[in-house]
Order: C-alpha cells, then sequence, then structure tokens
C-alpha cells in the first residue's frame, strides 16, 4: 500500500494552460488534470481505457467526429484505441483513470499535450 496526497504530487506544466499530476500503479494510472480556459488536447488515441470525471468546468470533447458537452459532475468512459479530442470551454479540473497505465506518459512520449493550443 502507498498514500498520496495531491498537494504533494508533482505538478507538470505540459504547456501554458495544462498542468498534470499522476500517480502510476501497477493496473492503471489515474491523473488530475487542470485544464485553463481555451485549451485543446488535438485527436489523439491510445491502447488505454480511460474514464474522464469532470469535477468543475466545460469541456467540449469530439469522440470519433461525435461533439458533446461534459459538464462537472459527469463522466465520459473512452473506450481503447477511440480517436478524441478536448477544448476546455471554462477552466476545468478533471479526474482521469487509464488502464492499463499510460505507458507513453512514463517514457515522456507525450509530446501531443505539450504543445501550446491552436
Amino acid at each position: 500500500m502507498e498514500l498520496y496526497e495531491w498537494d504533494a504530487i508533482e505538478k507538470e506544466q505540459l504547456n501554458p494552460l495544462f498542468v498534470r499530476q499522476a500517480i502510476h500503479g501497477r493496473g492503471m494510472t489515474v491523473a488530475r488534470l487542470r485544464l485553463s480556459k481555451g485549451l485543446v488536447v488535438p485527436a489523439h488515441r491510445h491502447e488505454n481505457e480511460q474514464i474522464t470525471m469532470l469535477e468543475r468546468g466545460k469541456l467540449r470533447v469530439l469522440v470519433e467526429g461525435r461533439e458533446l458537452l461534459l459538464q462537472a459532475g459527469e463522466a465520459l468512459v473512452f473506450e481503447p484505441n477511440e480517436e478524441h479530442s478536448v477544448e476546455a470551454l471554462e477552466d476545468s479540473l478533471a479526474l482521469d483513470v487509464f488502464s492499463p497505465p499510460r505507458a507513453d506518459w512514463q517514457r515522456g512520449d507525450d509530446a501531443y499535450l505539450r504543445s501550446p493550443s491552436r
């Protein structure tokens, strides 16, 4: 067992509008994401199943070309390899859970997240 406190976990400033904190377990990754209004995460896909739980704010999400608005208190499940993009319509706080763990994040192979919004 390992205990974590979000306030003690490194905050990665991926770009001027995006801050990530992550905990990597053996079977999953949990991430706390701060998305500032105007952030655009470009279309991408990954092998991981993903559950996004929006704690605060509003996001426009495109999933395989289908648009939806995700609001505080809602959760969205992404299937593995499902193409998706995100735009922060308001300053937002999300918790994302991935299974299996995000090995690409652990390797630093996540350049698409590190570019400033377009």
